[in-house]
C-alpha cells in the first residue's frame, strides 16, 4: 500500500477539515487536558484530546496547517504524529500483545525496580530483621529504584515544569524525592547512619526524632507500586483497544484476481472496483461483492457475530473478511479499501472511541487544575501539621502522603476505558456504537418504532399458501401458475415462480406471454390458456372464500386458473422474520413499548403485528415515506423518549429525528449514515442487545466515575489528616487506576 501524505489524511468537509493526531508523552488526564485546551486556544481549531487512545481529533480551519497542530503540542511539552498508514502484513508476522516494545521496556523497569525495592520495605517494616548498618544496605538498594527506576516521572515532572505546568508525574517525583533527600540528610548528617540504628514501620503519622528517621521504605516502595499500577494500566489499555485492532486485522491479506481467465494473486490493496476474484473454501472473501460463479455458504460470525453460515450464489452480495465455508465462489469487487463494510466499522468503533460523553468532559477540567490544587494542599498540610505539632517529622511525612495519594489518573481513565471496551465487544457482535453521547439516549428511550418492511420482516414476497378448488390437483395449479409468473419480473411472481419451482420441481416453457397492467399476466404453458391475478369475473364460492381469507390475513391473493375457469388462490406475503417475535418480547423486557409503522394498508400491518405480539394500538399504518418523521414527533409531544429501528432511505430522516437511532447493517447507506446504533446483522433481537450492551457501559462509566472521585474525595482529607503512611498512600493511588480498567473490562463478557 502507498504511504499516505499530510494532505490526503485530512479530511476535508467544506472549509474545515479533521485529522487524528498520535500524542506521546501523556502520563495521566491532566496531561490530556493541557493539550487539549493548548489545541483548542488556536484560532479555527477544535480538539478533543483522549487519554486512553493516546489520540486527538482536530477540526481546523483553511488557514491552519497540520505542522502548526503539531508545533502546538510539541510547545506544550509533548509529542505529536499523524499515524501510519496501514501496512499489509502476513498474518505470522503480526506483533503478539507481549512483544509490545513499550509494554516490554515498562516491565523490564518494574522487575527490576522491585527485586530492589522488596528489601529495603521488609527491612523497614519488620525491626526483627534490622541487623547493624542494615540502612545503608537499603540505600544502595533503594538509590537505582529512584533514580533509574523513578526517571520516567522526574523527566516528565521537569518537562512540564520547563513549561509551567504539573501533572501526576510531578506529584510522584517531589514526593519520592522528598522521601529520598530527608533520607539522605538524616543518614549523612543526622543520627539515621549511626551502627545499631533502628527504625519502626508506622501506617499514620506519628512524632519522632527527624535526624533518626529515613524514608527509603517510601521512596522505592512508592516508585515500584506506581510502575505496578503503570504496567497493569498499560496493559489493559491494551487489552481493552484489542477489539478494534482484532476488527481491523480481519482482512485479507492477498487475493486471486482473475486477470485474461488465469488466476493472479496480489495484495488486497491493489484490488479495483470491477475486479473479479476467486474464493476457495476456507478462504476469506477479500473485499466487499457480488457472486458472479458458484454457491457456497458464508460465515460471517466474526463480523457479525451471526453463528449460523448464509447460502449464497449468483446475485448475492458478500461482505469482505467473510470465510467462504462451502464452495469456489467468483466475486466481483464493489467496494474496496476505506469504502468496504469492514473499513466503515473499524472507523466507526474508532470514532467512537475518540470521542467523549459529557461526564468526561466534567472529570477532564476537574483534572486540569487537580495538581495543582494538590500541591497546595501538601503545603498548607505541612505548614498546619509544623505549626499545631511543632514536628517537622510528621509534617513531612503527612504533606508527601498528600502529595503522593491524589492522582487524578482514575478520573481521566473512566470513561474512555470503558467506552473502548464496550464499543469493541459491540463490533464483535454487530453492533456500532457512534459516539459516547449515544449510550445516555439508550438510557432514556421508552418507547421503540419498528419499521415494518426489511425490520420486522424478510423485505421479500414469498408464497404462504396455496388453495385448490373442489376436484383440482393444488401441485398442477402451482406448477402451471408458476410456470406463467416465471416469465415476470414482478416481486409478487418472482414469489410464485420461486415457490413453484421448490414444491415441483423444473417449470414448462412459457408461449404467447402478455401482461395486462393493473390486472394480471396470461399465456399458453403445456397448451392451456392460463392467467394469474384478477382476470376471471366469476368465482367459485370455495375460490372467493379463499380469497377473502387470505386478505384478511394480511397477505394478497391471486386467482389462478386456466381454460377460463379460476381453479385456485395463490397467497403472497412478505414474510416476517422467525426472530421478530422474540426481539419484541426482549424489548419488553426493557421497558420499551414497541410500535409497528408501515406504508401496507392497516389489514397486513395490523396481521403482522399480531404475529410479532404488537397491539392494534401501536400500529400506525398507511405512513407515507415522507410522514414517518410526523410519527416519531408526534410521539416525542405525547412525552415519549423515542427510538427507531429502520433499515431504507426513506427512513433515514426519521432515524436523525428520534432521540436514538438504530440502522439494520442490511439496508442503506442513507439509514446506516442516519443512525445512533447500526446493527451489522438483520436480526432485530440484535436492537435488544445493542441498548442492553449501551445501557450496561453507561452503567459502567458511572460506576468508575463514582470510583475515582470517591477516592479522592475520600483519601486526600485521611492524608492530610495523616492517617496514611506515604507507602500505603501510592498503594491506593496506583491501584485506584487498575481497578477502574479492570472493572471497565467487564465488558469484555458481555453476551
Amino acid at each position: 500500500m502507498t504511504s499516505t501524505t499530510t494532505a490526503e489524511t485530512a479530511i476535508t468537509t467544506g472549509e474545515t477539515s479533521e485529522a487524528e493526531l498520535l500524542i506521546g508523552g501523556m502520563t495521566c488526564a491532566s496531561c490530556a487536558a493541557r493539550v487539549e485546551k493548548k489545541l483548542n486556544r488556536m484560532e479555527g481549531v477544535s480538539a478533543t484530546v483522549n487519554f486512553a487512545t493516546e489520540k486527538a481529533k482536530v477540526t481546523y480551519g483553511a488557514g491552519v496547517r497540520i505542522a502548526d497542530l503539531i508545533a502546538t503540542v510539541e510547545k506544550t511539552g509533548y509529542t505529536a504524529e499523524e499515524p501510519a498508514p496501514p501496512q499489509p502484513e502476513p498474518e505470522a508476522s503480526a506483533q503478539a500483545p507481549g512483544q509490545d516494545p513499550e509494554l516490554g521496556a515498562l516491565r523490564h523497569r518494574l522487575l527490576v525496580s522491585a527485586l530492589l525495592a522488596a528489601p529495603v520495605v521488609l527491612l523497614a517494616m519488620v525491626p526483627a530483621l534490622q541487623f547493624d548498618n542494615w540502612q545503608w544496605l537499603s540505600l544502595t538498594l533503594a538509590a537505582p529504584v529512584v533514580v533509574w527506576g523513578g526517571w520516567p516521572f522526574h523527566r516528565a515532572a521537569w518537562t512540564n515544569l520547563r513549561h509551567g505546568a504539573a501533572t501526576m508525574d510531578t506529584l510522584v517525583s517531589v514526593g519520592t524525592l522528598a522521601a529520598f533527600g530527608w533520607s539522605l540528610w538524616a543518614l549523612f548528617f543526622g543520627d539515621a547512619g549511626m551502627p545499631g540504628m533502628h527504625d519502626e514501620f508506622r501506617f499514620t503519622v506519628s512524632r519522632m526524632d527527624g535526624a533518626s528517621t529515613i524514608y527509603l521504605e517510601v521512596a522505592a516502595g512508592v516508585v515500584a507500586l506506581i510502575l505496578l499500577g503503570r504496567y497493569l494500566e498499560a496493559r489493559s489499555k491494551r487489552r481493552a483497544g484489542a477489539a478494534l485492532r482484532a476488527l481491523m486485522e480481519l482482512g485479507a491479506k492477498d487475493v486471486a484476481v482473475l486477470r485474461d481467465r488465469r488466476e493472479v494473486r496480489v495484495p488486497v490493496a491493489d484490488l479495483a472496483v470491477g475486479d473479479r476474484f476467486v474464493v476457495r473454501p476456507g478462504e476469506k472473501i477479500a473485499t466487499d461483492g457480488t457472486v458472479v460463479e458458484g454457491v457456497s455458504a458464508v460465515d460471517a460470525a466474526m463480523l457479525t457475530g451471526e453463528s449460523v453460515p448464509v447460502d449464497v450464489g449468483p446475485g448475492d452480495r458478500v461482505t469482505g473478511a467473510t470465510v467462504n465455508a462451502g464452495g469456489r465462489l467468483v466475486v466481483a469487487a464493489t467496494r474496496v479499501g476505506a469504502d468496504t463494510q469492514l473499513a466503515r466499522m473499524a472507523k466507526l468503533v474508532e470514532d467512537a472511541q475518540n470521542g467523549k460523553a459529557e461526564v468526561q468532559r466534567l472529570a477532564d477540567r476537574i483534572s486540569a487544575v487537580f495538581v495543582p490544587v494538590v500541591i497546595l494542599i501538601a503545603v498548607g498540610t505541612f505548614g498546619v501539621w509544623l505549626g499545631v505539632t511543632g514536628d517537622t517529622v510528621a509534617a513531612f511525612t503527612a504533606a508527601v502522603a498528600v502529595l503522593i495519594i491524589a492522582c487524578p489518573c482514575a478520573l481521566g481513565l473512566a470513561t474512555p476505558t470503558a467506552l473502548m471496551v464496550g464499543t469493541g465487544r459491540g463490533a464483535q457482535l454487530g453492533i456500532l456504537i457512534k459516539g459516547p453521547e449515544v449510550l445516555e439516549s439508550t438510557r432514556r428511550v421508552d418507547t421503540v418504532v419498528l419499521d415494518k418492511t426489511g425490520t420486522v420482516t424478510t423485505g421479500r414476497m414469498i408464497l404462504q399458501a396455496v388453495y385448490a378448488a373442489d376436484g383440482e390437483d393444488e401441485k398442477e395449479l402451482l406448477r402451471l401458475a408458476g410456470a406463467l409468473e416465471h416469465a415476470s419480473e414482478h416481486p409478487v411472481a418472482r414469489a410464485i415462480a420461486a415457490g413453484a419451482e421448490e414444491r415441483t420441481g423444473t417449470l414448462p416453457p412459457v408461449e404467447h406471454f402478455e401482461n395486462v397492467p393493473g390486472r394480471g399476466v396470461r399465456g399458453r404453458v403445456d397448451g392451456r390458456e392460463v392467467a394469474v391475478g384478477r382476470l376471471y369475473d366469476d368465482l367459485p364460492e370455495g375460490v372467493a372464500r379463499a380469497a377473502r381469507e387470505a386478505e384478511r390475513e394480511g397477505r394478497t391473493a391471486l386467482v389462478a386458473g386456466w381454460d377460463g375457469r379460476a381453479r385456485g388462490v395463490l397467497a403472497v406475503a412478505d414474510a416476517v422474520k422467525g426472530t421478530s417475535a422474540e426481539a419484541v418480547r426482549e424489548l419488553r423486557g426493557l421497558g420499551l413499548t414497541p410500535v409497528l409503522l408501515t406504508g401496507d394498508n392497516r389489514t397486513v400491518a395490523e396481521a403482522v403485528a399480531k404475529s410479532v405480539g404488537i397491539g392494534s394500538g401501536d400500529v400506525f399504518a398507511e405512513v407515507l415515506p415522507e410522514d414517518k418523521v410526523d410519527v416519531v414527533r408526534r410521539l416525542q409531544r405525547e412525552g415519549r423518549a423515542v427510538a427507531m429501528v429502520g433499515d431504507g432511505v426513506n427512513d433515514a430522516a426519521a432515524l436523525a429525528t428520534a432521540d436514538l437511532g438504530l440502522a439494520m447493517g442490511t439496508g442503506t447507506d442513507a439509514a446506516i449514515e442516519a443512525g445512533d446504533l447500526t446493527l451489522v446483522r438483520g436480526d432485530l433481537r440484535v436492537a435488544a442487545d445493542a441498548i442492553r450492551l449501551s445501557r450496561r457501559t453507561l452503567a459502567i462509566i458511572k460506576g468508575n466515575l463514582v470510583w475515582a472521585f470517591g477516592y479522592n474525595v475520600a483519601a486526600l482529607p485521611l492524608a492530610a489528616a495523616g492517617l496514611l503512611n506515604p507507602m500505603i498512600a501510592g498503594a491506593a493511588m496506583a491501584f485506584s487506576s487498575v481497578f477502574v480498567v479492570t472493572n471497565s473490562l467487564r465488558l469484555r463478557r458481555f453476551r
